[in-house]
């Protein structure tokens, strides 16, 4: 969702736009007070009048040609009429509305033809759209630049009526083509350096050693050159021994503080296996067989994956795809067609296009989760123990599986160990449940009446800066996004119950700087690579430690400092007191005074050494004397699905 702020009082549209609407509607319904005679009266063929119900008759007119003919409609049966004249111009709900739609003249647009041949697609009319709001009907001329770029045909409310599920026709714009555009690279920060003084584990059996460049990996050279242009100079200690692990051909779990490089570090050595052993031209087969599957929980992280293949893999013959949910079907499939080497896929799309038979499993070499841990905690394992069992998967010692993430809980680490092969290699760098040291952490206690003010004082204080806020639930993104509208604070929102086109909007608003401000909920939280995100705000406090270090981890990436505040509730967020001491303590973070009481009052225990762990968490098939090297049962995610987000 968008708010846009103008100079002045929140509005949702301009004075100019309220009368262009105005103007049309009185023209609208001139045209159709003079196209009746009489109300309830019509004429038959014979021109004699006969005496009807008017409206109640379940007839509606629709505007054809220069004058109003009646069309049968089963309106005030089914709650909605779509006119399928291409001029029609108004759309009219009937009794019982469609998905959240109300009586009357609830939405006016101009004619399709106008839409389609100016590109864009009326948001706002003589009401909102369903879900709060959308872009206000003074803002075409800057939607349409985004929205040109796209083959974006109408909502999904429009596609398809009648159907409980509508159908979806949203098309993306495509990704840019240019070199410039497709190396853009993110900015180190003045901390890089740092990281070459963390702390790294590997354990299991006969490691390769790690390497200190990325010649003493032996790639080829397009590889190398993408690399250089990307801006890689320095490997992260994660791509230092992950890389090696991977061209040996071992399975590998990897755990690693956020914006650290994980993407690199399996991508990088995927692409040079592909690019040495040669891939298969399968350009326009019916069924695609990738070499290459990569998972991810949601469609903005699997996105920002398939860009960054695109880096790595320009100029060679390996053609990576993206599929995820929310996206035209017939569109994924016409991609996946062109060919497929490297397949990037949510967990829901990628087990239906393999049950249409679009993609075949049975020359799968490599298989990545990303975000593992919320993969198989956030109701995403049974799609994975479906994808694994899928015909024509290879087993997992034909397969190389590679898991990576920021937090993996022993409880989760017992559940992988399933895909993986038992000599696989457990690589784990970083502090305690993975914070970077590089973001500023502030706890306020903060009680839950008083977040909306301190909300708008805080943004208020640090001015036009990029900042991410997170909420818990998406009824909550959408009032702090209408909040911070009515403050005149540029603001956009994004959730699970939004649709593809307006996600993909609004973090392009965000990313741009249109919109500085972006509410947010867990959907976001997992591993965008946003740039230049200054400070991270916690409205409300996530029920694990684990969700925290992933919020906190939207700043301070590659050596940048950034800042997190969170909201601390003693009413709601006690249970998460003892852990977030021991990140707050292990990041060397300012431990108030009044978190230690609360987290003593709830129960809490062994703080006597807040320091005592070094790493994010410890290889599960460990035997430890010292019960100070294990990780802290409070800090394990817990198996919760939040039922209120839609992840994929």
């Amino acid at each position: 969702m968008l708010v846009e702020r103008e100079a002045g009082p929140c509005r949702f549209s301009s004075p100019a736009s309220r009368s262009r609407i105005s103007m049309r509607t009185n023209e609208t319904f001139c045209n159709f007070t003079q196209s009746i005679k009489q109300p309830g009266i019509r004429e038959n063929r014979n021109g004699e009048e006969k005496q009807t119900g008017g409206f109640g008759s379940g007839r509606i007119f629709g505007n054809r040609g220069n004058g109003f003919e009646e069309r049968k409609s089963s309106s005030f049966v089914r709650g909605f009429q779509r006119m399928n004249d291409d001029n029609s111009v108004l759309r009219r709900p009937g009794r019982g509305s469609f998905r959240g739609d109300r009586g009357g003249f609830g939405r006016f647009t101009t004619d399709d033809a106008n839409m389609k041949q100016d590109g864009r697609q009326n948001s706002v009319g003589l009401g909102f759209k369903r879900r709060g709001f959308g872009i206000p009907s003074g803002e075409f001329e800057s939607r349409r630049e985004f929205e040109a770029r796209g083959d974006y045909k109408e909502s999904s409310e429009e596609a398809n009526i009648m159907g409980r599920n509508p159908k979806v026709t949203y098309v993306p714009p495509p990704p840019p083509d240019d070199e410039n555009s497709i190396f853009a690279h993110y900015q180190t920060g003045i901390n890089f350096d740092k990281y070459d003084n963390i702390l790294v584990e590997v354990s299991g059996l006969d490691p390769p050693p790690a390497i200190m460049n990325f010649e003493e990996a032996g790639l080829c050279e397009t590889l190398i050159k993408n690399i250089d242009k990307v801006g890689y100079f320095k490997l992260t200690p994660v791509q230092k021994y992950s890389i090696p692990i991977v061209l040996a051909g071992r399975d590998l779990m990897a755990c690693a503080q956020t914006g650290s490089g994980k993407t690199a570090a399996f991508l990088i050595p995927i692409l040079a296996h592909m690019m040495r052993d040669g891939v298969t031209a399968s350009q326009f087969k019916v069924e695609q067989e990738p070499e290459c599957i990569i998972v991810a929980p949601t469609r903005e992280l699997i996105n920002q994956i398939f860009l960054e293949s695109r880096k790595f893999s320009y100029g060679t013959c390996v053609r990576p795809v993206v599929i995820y949910g929310g996206i035209q079907m017939s569109h994924t499939i016409h991609q996946i067609k062109q060919g497929c080497n490297i397949l990037c896929a949510t967990p829901g799309r990628l087990l239906d296009i393999i049950g249409r038979q679009k993609i075949g499993l049975s020359k799968l070499k490599y298989l990545v989760l990303d975000e593992a841990d919320r993969m198989l905690d956030m109701g995403f394992g049974p799609d994975i123990k479906k994808l694994i069992s899928s015909p024509g998967m290879p087993s997992k010692d034909n397969r190389q599986t590679l898991m990576f993430s920021a937090t993996f809980p022993d409880e989760i680490q017992r559940l992988a160990g399933e895909f993986l092969k038992t000599d696989y290699l457990f690589v784990v760098v970083g502090q305690v449940g993975g914070a970077c040291s590089d973001v500023q952490q502030t706890i306020l206690q903060v009680k839950q009446y008083d977040k909306k003010e301190k909300l708008v004082e805080i943004l208020n204080e640090i001015g036009n800066v990029r900042t991410m806020v997170f909420v818990e639930t998406k009824k909550k993104a959408d009032f702090f996004a209408t909040l911070l509208c009515q403050e005149n604070i540029s603001t956009t929102s994004i959730h699970g119950d939004r649709e593809q086109r307006e996600r993909e909007e609004a973090l392009h608003y965000f990313r741009t700087g249109r919109c500085p401000v972006l509410v947010a909920t867990s959907v976001a939280a997992r591993g965008l690579d946003i740039e230049n995100v200054q400070h991270v705000i916690n409205v409300d406090l996530p029920s694990t430690i684990d969700e925290y270090v992933h919020r906190i981890g939207r700043t301070g990436r590659c050596g940048n400092l950034g800042k997190a505040i969170s909201f601390f509730d003693p009413q709601a967020d006690s249970p998460i007191a003892q852990p977030l001491i021991k990140v707050l303590a292990d990041a060397q973070q300012e431990v108030p005074a009044w978190l230690e009481e609360i987290a003593c009052g709830s129960g809490g225990i062994g703080f006597s050494n807040p320091k005592g762990n070094v790493f994010a968490a410890v290889d599960s098939r460990k035997v430890f004397c010292n019960k100070d090297n294990h990780h802290s049962g409070g800090f394990a995610a817990s198996n919760i699905l939040v039922a209120d987000e839609s992840w994929d």
